[in-house]
């Protein structure tokens, strides 16, 4: 069975959990604006987790391809006051999307119990995750999000490869492989097809024994595939990529349709 701890908690992989989105930003592709003030985060971090959501991932610097530059100390203008609102009012783990070693400690110091990393290993990063005995997210991306890149031997075989080298550098400076979970990146520097044959082949990659995270929710190759242009209304979509990605061995969903996730995985 597989295990992942954050900060003294433990979870197994025998459910499927939900990680909701919460993006405190005036820009990201689906929901930019909707929850940029404080008052509207926490708002709508409390309707998540009265949903059904398991953790809450909060970001406050938009990942969308073409987004514009944001520096750290704005991204920490964004970030700090909506986690301290909240302390006292969760009771789920949070989770804090940022690349910045700065950001990710001074967010574990107020609160938070989980770095979701886009990109390449940062031995910086795992110095702030050891210390405070955090779990690590690990996202799949080549350069710049917005890049599409020829995969020589193939997209799996390509996330294999990182997942691998990840693991060997975390784990060699201190992380537990229990504080490890590995995203394949979907939408990261991949077009329609890769994140297809991605998709198709998921039960293939081995994570070495850390959880499996898949993060496709309303996705532009989600509308791609069904033929659906507004994020807003790709929730058939995810739910039906959701539900596949979870049948070759995704633990955790990251959405932003909470409710209609917890539905689904109740009548599975």
């Amino acid at each position: 069975m597989q295990t992942f701890v954050c900060r003294g908690k433990c979870y197994y992989n025998d459910k499927i959990y939900i990680m909701g989105i919460l993006n405190v930003t005036p820009d990201s592709f689906s929901d930019g604006g909707r929850f940029f003030t404080v008052e509207n985060a926490v708002r709508q971090a409390l309707k998540m987790q009265e949903d059904g959501a398991d953790f809450i991932d909060i970001g406050a610097v938009s990942t969308r391809p073409g987004a514009t530059f944001v520096s750290e100390q704005e991204e920490i203008d964004r970030l700090l006051p909506v986690l301290r609102a909240l302390q006292g009012k969760l009771k789920i783990p949070i989770s804090v999307d940022t690349f910045r070693p700065t950001v990710a400690e001074l967010a574990l110091q107020n609160g938070v119990d989980i770095i979701n990393h886009v990109g390449e290993f940062s031995a910086e990063m795992a110095e702030v995750v050891c210390r405070y005995r955090a779990g690590w997210i690990a996202v799949h991306t080549v350069g710049a999000s917005a890049n599409e890149v020829e995969y020589p031997n193939g997209v799996v075989s390509a996330v294999q490869t990182f997942i691998n080298d990840y693991y060997n550098k975390a784990t060699a400076v201190g992380v537990l492989p229990q504080q490890l979970m590995f995203d394949p990146g979907f939408g990261f520097s991949k077009n329609a097809m890769q994140n297809k044959e991605l998709l198709d082949n998921l039960e293939k990659l081995d994570t070495r024994g850390s959880f499996l995270m898949t993060a496709l929710s309303r996705k532009r190759f989600v509308g791609e595939l069904t033929n659906v242009k507004e994020p807003g209304e790709r929730l058939h979509g995810t739910l039906l990529f959701d539900r596949i990605a979870t049948e070759k061995g995704s633990c955790i969903v990251r959405v932003h349709d909470v409710k209609e996730h917890k539905k689904m995985f109740e009548r599975i």
